[in-house]
C-alpha cells in the first residue's frame, strides 16, 4: 500500500465524512488551545513580524481546520490590542497528503475571513491562505519561511506500514497480540519518520519559531494498553467475525495493516532529544473518552454508531483500497455494535499527548 497515495480522511460533508465525524478531534483542539495561544504569543512578542507564517499540518478538512486558524489570528489580534501595534499580515499553510478534500476548505474561506474580520474589533490584518498537498514527512516549504507550526491528530499516523510484519496474523496493527518483531517495527517506523519530521521543520522554521504537536499517545512503555490502539484491535475483531463467516478470505486480514503508532511520552520525549534541533517547553498527557465523538448526542444507542463513524471517516479509504467498497457498511455494523459493548463495560478513552517546541538550532 501507498500511504500517500491512498490515506486521506473521508471528503465531503455525507453521513460517514470527516466533517460530520471528528467533534472528538474538536474536544481533543479545545483541551489544548492554551498550549497553542502560549506558543503564539512567545513567538509573537519575541519577532513581532510585520508577516506571520504558520502551518497546520495534517489540516484534513471540515470545521475543525479553519476552527483552529481562527483560534490563532484572534489570539495574535489580542496581542495586537494590548501592545498597541498594527495587525500583521498572515499567511496560512494548509497541509495534507493529495487525497484530502481541499476543495471542501476553500469554499469557505472567504466566509471565514468575513466571520473573523466581524468577530476581531477593528478587523484582522491581510490574510492569504493556501494548501500544501503533500506528505509532511518531506520538506514541503522553504528554509526559515515558518513562525509557528501545528498538528493536532495526525503525526501518530506514519509515512508507510512498516516492513516485515507479515507475522502479525489476525491483526491490523500493533496490538496486545502482535509478537514483539512485529511491535518492533512499528516503534523503528516512528523513529525513523518522526526523526525526519522533526529535522524537516527545523529547516522551515525560523529560529524561535515554535511548534505544537497534539497525537493519540499511551501511558505505558509496551502496547498492553486500552488508551491505544485498542480502538483498532475492536475493527480487526469485526474483521475476523467476517473471516469466520467466508465474507473475507483470511489472508487479505493478515495483509492488511494500519500504518499508525501511539507512543509513549518517554519515546516521543526521546527521539525530541535525540534530534537536537528544539528544546521541549511542554509535555502533557490527558485523556479523552470515546464518548466525545458523540457530543451532545450521548445515549446508549449512539455512542457505537458515532465512534464507528469516527474511525471510518479516517480508515475507509484504506480499507476499501484492501478489501474493496463491498464490505464497508456491514464491517462498520459489526464494529458498532462491538463498540457499544465494550463502551458500556468498560473505561473507554484514547490518550493524548501534546508537546511545545521551540527552535534553538
Amino acid at each position: 500500500m501507498e500511504v500517500a497515495s491512498v490515506l486521506h480522511m473521508n471528503g465531503g460533508t455525507g453521513e460517514a465524512s470527516y466533517a460530520k465525524n471528528s467533534l472528538l478531534q474538536q474536544k481533543v483542539m479545545s483541551i489544548t488551545k492554551p498550549i497553542r495561544d502560549e506558543a503564539i504569543r512567545r513567538i509573537y512578542n519575541g519577532k513581532l513580524p510585520k508577516c506571520l507564517a504558520f502551518a497546520d499540518l495534517g489540516c484534513s478538512s471540515g470545521p475543525n481546520t479553519l476552527f483552529m486558524t481562527c483560534e490563532l489570528i484572534e489570539t495574535v489580534e489580542m496581542l495586537c490590542r494590548e501592545l498597541n501595534h498594527e495587525s500583521p499580515e498572515y499567511i496560512i499553510f494548509l497541509n495534507d497528503l493529495p487525497g484530502n478534500d481541499f476543495n471542501n476548505i476553500f469554499k469557505f474561506v472567504e466566509c471565514f475571513k468575513q466571520n473573523l474580520n466581524t468577530r476581531v474589533v477593528g478587523g484582522i490584518g491581510k490574510c492569504y491562505i493556501t494548501g500544501l498537498p503533500a506528505s509532511f514527512y518531506e520538506r514541503i516549504l522553504p528554509t526559515s519561511s515558518l513562525h509557528f507550526v501545528h498538528s493536532s491528530c495526525s503525526v501518530h499516523w506514519m509515512s508507510q506500514v512498516p516492513k516485515g510484519i507479515e507475522n502479525n496474523k489476525g491483526n491490523i496493527c500493533m496490538a496486545s497480540s502482535s509478537p514483539l518483531d512485529v511491535r518492533n517495527s512499528y516503534y523503528h517506523q516512528f523513529q525513523r519518520d518522526f526523526s525526519l519530521f522533526l529535522k524537516c521543520r527545523a529547516r522551515e522554521l525560523v529560529e524561535g519559531g515554535s511548534m505544537v504537536l497534539t497525537l493519540t499517545g499511551r501511558s505505558t512503555s509496551g502496547p498492553l494498553s486500552n488508551e491505544s490502539h485498542y480502538i483498532w484491535e475492536l475493527l480487526a475483531e469485526a474483521l475476523n467475525d467476517m473471516v469466520l463467516e467466508g465474507i473475507i478470505k483470511e489472508d487479505q486480514i493478515d495483509s492488511f495493516n494500519i500504518p499508525v503508532y501511539y507512543p509513549s511520552s518517554s519515546e516521543l520525549q526521546l527521539e525530541i532529544e535525540k534530534e537536537g534541533s528544539f528544546t521541549l517547553n511542554r509535555l502533557e498527557v490527558f485523556e479523552v473518552s470515546w464518548n466525545a465523538a458523540c457530543g451532545e448526542e450521548h445515549n446508549d444507542n449512539s455512542e457505537g454508531y458515532k465512534v464507528a463513524q469516527l474511525i471510518r471517516a479516517a480508515a475507509e479509504p484504506l480499507l476499501v483500497n484492501h478489501f474493496g467498497e463491498a464490505i464497508i457498511d456491514d464491517v462498520f455494523h459489526r464494529y458498532q455494535h462491538i463498540l457499544a459493548d465494550r463502551m458500556s463495560k468498560e473505561k473507554t478513552v484514547l490518550l493524548n499527548l501534546v508537546v511545545s517546541l521551540t527552535k534553538t538550532t
